[in-house]
C-alpha cells in the first residue's frame, strides 16, 4: 500500500531541516529524504582521533537581537539551543595582504567595522560612508529580511542590476580598500564582477554586525532540530533519494519512487538540493528546453581544499576562537578566478573544542578549489584515489601548513595535521556536485530555480535559491512555506511564534 504524506522534503541540509519543522508546526505530515547515512548535511561534524572538526559549517553571521536570524531560531522553537560564541575579541577577524604585508583588525558591529575602515584609510571616509549607506538601503528594501513582512513579495531594486565590482570602481581607486570590501566574496563564492552589489550586501550585512561560531558547530543545530522532530508528525529516511516522479496527470506528480524502491505519494514534493540534482529527476518531457538549458548554465561556486589539525600544549585562554584571512593579493576576481595562477586565498580558523571531557585547540584552514583543478581524477573514490591525486594533496597540505606556521610560528613545533580534504571528498560524503561549497553562483540577472515549478506540486528551496550561507538557506524555506501554509494561517503563525 503507497503510504501518503502531505509533504516530502528532499534533502536535510538547514534548508530542508528548517523547512520540514516549520510544515509540521503547522500541523503537515512530512516525510524527509537524506541522501547521506544521517541528516544535516554539511552541518555534520567529524571527528579524528577524538577531536572534533567542522565539515562545511564554520561561522555565520546575523546574531543581533533584531537580526533575521534571531528570529526564524526563535519561530523554529530553538533559538535557546544554539549558543554563538561571538568572535568579538582584539584581532578575532584580520585580514593580510601579503603582498604589501598590510594587516586590517575589523571589530564587530557595523560602526566598528565602518570606524575602522575610515582609521586605516583617512582620505576615503566619504567613500566609505556612501558604500555603507548602499549596504543599509539595500537591506531596508530587501522585505524578506523581515519576518514579519514575509508575506510580501520582494521587488527587485536598481542594486540588484549593477556588480559589486562597479560600485566599488565608481566609489574609490583604493586597491586595497576595495580589497578589503569584496573580501567577503569569498563567503559566497562569487567574485566581484559577478555578484550584483544588492545580494553582495544582503550576504555582508549579518557578517559585519557581528561573526560568531557556534558551540558544538552545525551538530548544534543538528540536534535541535532532531528533537523538535521527535514531537511532530515526521519521518525520516537516511540514505534514500526521489529516483523518479510517477503517474504523472494535469501536470501534478501522483506518487515517487524512492530509490530504495518504495512508492509514496504527496500533495507537494519540495527539493533543497543542487539544482543540477534536481534536474536529473525531473521528468524533462514536462518541461520546457528552455527551462532545462537555463537551470543546466549555473555554474557551481568554488569548493575548498580543506586541513584539520590540533596546537598540543596551547592555552585555551587564549587560543581563540579567530578568523585570519591571508590575501594574496587585493583583487578577488583574481583569487575566485580557476585559471589563476598566482597565490591562494586561505582562512585559518581558531577554535577551542570540548569532546569527550577533553579540551583541543583546533585549527581548521581553507582555501578556495575549483573541480578543474582536481578533474583529472574525477573518476576515482574515497580509498581509490590514484598516486598522482596522493602526491597533490601531499603538496596542498605542506603548502598550508607552512603558511599557517609563518602566521603562528609559536606553534610550529605543536601543531599537526589531522586530516585534510579536497573538494573531491566534499564531493563523495556530501553528495555535493564538484564538491561546490555554496550551491551554484549567485550572478547578477540569474533567474535561480526557486518556488514552483511547472509540475504544479513540485517546489524548490535551498541555498541555490535565494542566497548562499546559513541565512540564506533558512530564509528561502521561510518563504516558499507560504506557498505551501494558507496565507492567513501562516502570517498568524508567524507573528504568534514572534510575540513577546
Amino acid at each position: 500500500m503507497t503510504k501518503k504524506y502531505d509533504h516530502i522534503v528532499v534533502g536535510s541540509g538547514i534548508s530542508g531541516l528548517t523547512l520540514t519543522l516549520i510544515l509540521a508546526m503547522n500541523g503537515r505530515k512530512v516525510l524527509l529524504l537524506e541522501k547521506a547515512p544521517h541528516i544535516g548535511g554539511s552541518l555534520k561534524r567529524f571527528y579524528k582521533k577524538g577531536v572534533p572538526f567542522d565539515t562545511g559549517f564554520h561561522f555565520t553571521g546575523g546574531f543581533s537581537s533584531d537580526g533575521v536570524l534571531n528570529d526564524m531560531l526563535n519561530v523554529l522553537g530553538i533559538l535557546d539551543r544554539i549558543k554563538p560564541i561571538f568572535l568579538s575579541a582584539p584581532g578575532a577577524n584580520r585580514f593580510v595582504f601579503e603582498q604589501d604585508g598590510k594587516v586590517y583588525d575589523m571589530p564587530s558591529g557595523t560602526d566598528n567595522f565602518r570606524a575602522a575602515l575610515h582609521s586605516y584609510f583617512p582620505g576615503e571616509s566619504a567613500v566609505i560612508d556612501k558604500y555603507f549607506k548602499l549596504v543599509k538601503k539595500v537591506c531596508h528594501a530587501t522585505v524578506t529580511f523581515d519576518l514579519h513582512k514575509i508575506m510580501l513579495s520582494a521587488n527587485a531594486i536598481d542594486e540588484d542590476f549593477i556588480s559589486l565590482e562597479q560600485v566599488l570602481d565608481s566609489l574609490t581607486g583604493n586597491a586595497n580598500l576595495k580589497g578589503l570590501l569584496s573580501a567577503l566574496c569569498l563567503c559566497y563564492g562569487v567574485p566581484p564582477k559577478e555578484i550584483s552589489f544588492a545580494n553582495h550586501a544582503r550576504v555582508v550585512v549579518g557578517l559585519y554586525e557581528s561573526i560568531a561560531r557556534i558551540e558544538h558547530g552545525g551538530e548544534a543545530f543538528i540536534h535541535a532540530f532532531a528533537d523538535r522532530f521527535e514531537q511532530s508528525d515526521i519521518d525520516i529516511l537516511c540514505n534514500t533519494s526521489v529516483a523518479e516522479c510517477a503517474d504523472i496527470k494535469n501536470n501534478c506528480v501522483g506518487e515517487f519512487v524512492l530509490d530504495n524502491g518504495d512508492v509514496v505519494a504527496a500533495d507537494n514534493c519540495i527539493f533543497t538540493i543542487h539544482p543540477h540534482e534536481i534536474l536529473k529527476i525531473l521528468p524533462r518531457k514536462h518541461f520546457s528546453k528552455a527551462f532545462v538549458d537555463r537551470v543546466s548554465s549555473f555554474e557551481n561556486s568554488n569548493g575548498f581544499f580543506s586541513i584539520f589539525g590540533v596546537v598540543q600544549n596551547a592555552d585555551p585562554s587564549t587560543f581563540g576562537p579567530s578568523i585570519v584571512s591571508l590575501l594574496p593579493c587585493s583583487d578577488l576576481n583574481a583569487l575566485l578566478d580557476p585559471i589563476y595562477k598566482g597565490g591562494t586565498a586561505l582562512a585559518v580558523i581558531r577554535s577551542v573544542e570540548e569532546a569527550r571531557s577533553k579540551t583541543h585547540c583546533v585549527i581548521t584552514a581553507f582555501e578556495p578549489e575549483f573541480f578543474s583543478n582536481v578533474s583529472q581524477w574525477a573518476d576515482s573514490s574515497v580509498g581509490r584515489r590514484p598516486a598522482a591525486y596522493s602526491e597533490y594533496k601531499a603538496c596542498k597540505v605542506e603548502e598550508i601548513s607552512r603558511r599557517i606556521c609563518n602566521l603562528y610560528p609559536q606553534y610550529r613545533k605543536e601543531f599537526s595535521i589531522l586530516d585534510a580534504a579536497s573538494v573531491l571528498t566534499f564531493r563523495d560524503y556530501l553528495f555535493s556536485p564538484e564538491g561546490n561549497a555554496y550551491g551554484i553562483k549567485q550572478k547578477m540577472g540569474q533567474f535561480n530555480l526557486f518556488g514552483k515549478l511547472p509540475l504544479v506540486n513540485i517546489y524548490v528551496t535551498g541555498q541555490s535559491a535565494v542566497l548562499p550561507g546559513i541565512v540564506g538557506a533558512m530564509l528561502s524555506s521561510f518563504i516558499v512555506a507560504r506557498s505551501l501554509i494558507e496565507k492567513e494561517k501562516y502570517s498568524n503563525f508567524i507573528e504568534r511564534r514572534l510575540s513577546p
